[in-house]
This record gives structure tokens, C-alpha cells and sequence, in this order.
């Protein structure tokens, strides 16, 4: 089993930046694919970004692409997401997750292990 812990979250101006971290602990996730999803208030969780398990190839959200970064330290068992040029737009809970199988995902169905989220408040 693997539990998820993200932190970094908080409250920030527009045009400001955050780094969400999310640390795993119960087994190494160095072989698994690690995402962020996001999820605004009555709204659905939406994809933010992914890396595959060597960090060698990522995915974005095109709300996210040329301002978040998502990069991964297997030595630590981290996963983080450098947020810059923040939005009001982007005021959600952050979740991270962890997919113990091949490949990338860009759904909630394609992971299969989730943090407890981190509030990020964007405001203008």
C-alpha cells in the first residue's frame, strides 16, 4: 500500500508561485507513473499533470502547460509541482496520485493511489 501526503499549498496573489510536494511513504514509487489532479468547488477533478516513473517524459493539462513543472526525487520518494503565473483559476484542491502500471494517465480511473489534497487559494 502506498500513502500520499502532498503539502505546499496556501494562499497566494495572481502572477504569484507555490511548490506542491508530495511525499510517499509504505513502498517506493520510483517504478510508478505520479500525477496531480486538481478540484475546484462543484466541479469535477480535472487532470493537471504527469511524469512517468524515470521522470523522463511528463504530460500537462493545456490549463497548465509553460506554467507548471512537475518533476519527481525517487531518491527521496517526492514528487513535486512548481505552479508559476497562478491565476485565480487555478484556486482548487491539489490531489496527487500514483499509478502502479505501465505508462502515463491523464484520468482519475488511470491511478491508482490518492494523497488527501492540498488547498491552493489564488487570489486577484
Amino acid at each position: 500500500q502506498v500513502q500520499l501526503v502532498e503539502s505546499g499549498g496556501g494562499l497566494v496573489q495572481a502572477g504569484g508561485s507555490l511548490r506542491l510536494s508530495c511525499a510517499a511513504s509504505g513502498r517506493t514509487v520510483s517504478s510508478y507513473a505520479m500525477g496531480w489532479f486538481r478540484q475546484a468547488p462543484g466541479k469535477e477533478r480535472k487532470f493537471v499533470a504527469a511524469i512517468i516513473n524515470s521522470g523522463g517524459s511528463t504530460a500537462y493539462a493545456d490549463s497548465a502547460k509553460g506554467r507548471f513543472t512537475i518533476s519527481r526525487d525517487n531518491a527521496k520518494n517526492t514528487v513535486y509541482l512548481q505552479m508559476n503565473s497562478l491565476k485565480p483559476e487555478d484556486t482548487a484542491v491539489y490531489f496527487c496520485a500514483a499509478r502502479n502500471r505501465i505508462g502515463l494517465a491523464l484520468t482519475t480511473t488511470g491511478f491508482d493511489y490518492w494523497g488527501q489534497g492540498t488547498q491552493v487559494t489564488v487570489s486577484s
